[in-house]
């Protein structure tokens, strides 16, 4: 897929290799989900909005750091790309991008969700970025050894495809929760807790592509007031099955501030090249 930069009084078109063309919507991203579309649930708007105003908080930007730490040096000084598989409203690329210009690299980027409501956000909040609308359990709409870096917070993993665009020497990066993450808000607002060897099933679905270089654990407390709160608990997969003000009704007698443990794991994957586990 390639992207082309229109002129100034059209919008931006993307072409492939077969002529196909897509245009982008008014808000700025791109939805290639054309026919069937994907079986799965994308993010509300509702529950992108509550995403972007914790987010853009600052309430996880320890983590955000922590990953732009990660990518920043395996981006070239020119022409790196880096691949937001599940880019949601845009914040941890926006930091990854800022961080790698601060350092003297200037990199391309491409956002994947599939919640066109998520990619309104993200394309304003990345405008230089290509947002597109995608299912990433499909084949991904990128070039083979394209990209230096891929990155997933809290998204689905495509592990061959992942391995086919990265170009040599490039880098995945997977966000995970750990257990215990959030699991005094879990208990009052019904959140999904956090299921039993998923570090095990990380390593066990990267090992035919990929070879586990390091892990980075962080931690951050938090100190919310209700509204945060119920955004929190909103805007991950309980809102998928509860509405908000269900869980502002179950914080209503929480003291403020809600405190809680976020714990994360930062998992940094390499392609493997002896093309075996």
């Amino acid at each position: 897929m390639e992207y082309l930069q229109a002129e100034a009084t059209r919008q931006p078109r993307l072409v492939c290799a077969q002529g196909h063309s897509f245009d982008a919507a008014r808000q700025g991203y791109f939805n290639l989900l054309v026919g069937k579309g994907t079986p799965f649930e994308p993010d509300s708007a509702a529950m992108v909005a509550s995403r972007f105003t914790f987010l853009g908080n600052g309430h996880y930007r320890p983590l955000s750091q922590a990953l732009a730490a990660v990518v920043v040096p395996h981006l070239r000084e020119e022409g790196a790309a880096v691949l937001d598989s599940g880019t949601g409203t845009g914040h941890y690329l926006r930091e990854i991008l800022d961080a790698a210009s601060a350092g003297g690299r200037k990199a391309s980027a491409i956002g994947l969700d599939i919640s066109k409501f998520a990619l309104r956000r993200a394309a304003r909040l990345n405008p230089e970025a290509v947002n597109l609308v995608w299912d990433i359990w499909q084949p991904l709409p990128v070039a083979d050894t394209s990209v230096d870096a891929v990155t997933v917070i809290f998204a689905p993993r495509n592990p061959a495809e992942f391995a086919r665009v990265l170009r040599p020497g490039g880098v995945l990066a997977v966000v995970t929760p750990r257990p215990g993450h959030l699991a005094d808000i879990a208990a009052v607002t019904g959140m999904l807790g956090i299921e039993e060897g998923k570090d095990e099933r990380l390593a066990a679905a990267m090992a035919q592509h990929f070879e586990a270089e390091d892990t980075v654990d962080v931690d951050i407390p938090l100190e919310l007031s209700r509204a945060a709160a119920a955004d929190l608990a909103y805007m991950g997969p309980a809102g998928h099955h509860l509405d908000r003000n269900q869980i502002a009704v179950r914080l209503a007698d929480s003291p403020e501030p809600v405190n809680a443990d976020a714990k994360f794991r930062l998992s940094v994957f390499r392609p493997r090249t002896d093309g075996a586990p």
